[in-house]
This record gives structure tokens, sequence and C-alpha cells, in this order.
């Protein structure tokens, strides 16, 4: 009346190997933290082209080398920003650089990784700074 199944269950007894590689939480934290740390560079360099600023210039470069630290050598893809007709405000990407840098600092604290979280930490600080004077306080 049924057809025979022919191929593997996608359940597997527990304790047999499985026929796909699986990663471990350590790596997947790792993607995950490069994940945030580029999104941040990428506003990062957004806001460099709006509003140049040597801590900016410092920002880019360590969250650069932070990024390829995790993907094991292999630099962040980084594009000029072209002029745009729609540009947003410097505030609001200020607002954005600064939820990416909680979102990874997260991450790194979860991670135990010092170093990014260091520098996301000091990234947090810098935009809600920038943010207070124009009245766009994040607290």
């Amino acid at each position: 009346m049924y057809e025979p199944i022919r191929t593997k269950s996608v359940h597997t007894v527990a304790g047999s190997p499985s026929d796909f590689p699986h990663r471990s939480r350590e790596e997947e934290l790792d993607i995950q933290l490069a994940g945030h740390l580029a999104a941040l560079l990428a506003v990062t360099d957004e806001l460099r082209t709006q509003a140049p600023s040597a801590d900016l210039d410092t920002a880019a470069e360590r969250l650069a080398d932070q990024v390829t630290r995790l993907r094991g050598g292999l630099p962040p893809v980084r594009a000029s920003v072209a002029a745009t007709l729609h540009q947003p405000p410097v505030g609001a990407l200020h607002l954005r650089a600064h939820a990416l840098a909680g979102r990874a600092l997260v991450v790194a604290a979860s991670r135990a990784d010092t170093a990014a979280a260091i520098l996301a930490a000091e990234r947090m600080d810098a935009h809600a700074a920038a943010t207070e004077p124009a009245g766009l306080a994040t607290h």
C-alpha cells in the first residue's frame, strides 16, 4: 500500500555521527561577531564620507583588523560609499552604529573576546557621545 522509504532519515540516532559538518558554538559566535563588526565597519565608512575624522579613521582600521582576525585572515570587503541622492543624516548613522556596536559587544562578551569587546564598548561610547549634542541621546 505504501512505498518504502528510499532515503536516509533526517533524524539521527543519539550518538551516531551525522553526514553533515557541524560548527562549534565558538565558530558560530566568531561568524556572528565578524558579521556585526563588518556591519559596524560599513556604517563607520559611511560616516567617514559624511563627517571625516581621525577617530573614525582609526576605528575603521581597528574594526577591519578584528574582522580579518575573526575570519581567519580574510579581510572584509570594503566598498567605497558613492555619493547618493539620499544620504542618511549623520545622527541616524551614529544611532545605527551605536546599535551595531551594542550587538557586537553582546556577542564578544558571550565569546569572551576581550579585544573585540573593548573595541565595541569604545565605539558605543563614541557614537553615544556623537548623538548627545544633537538631542538624539540613546539612553
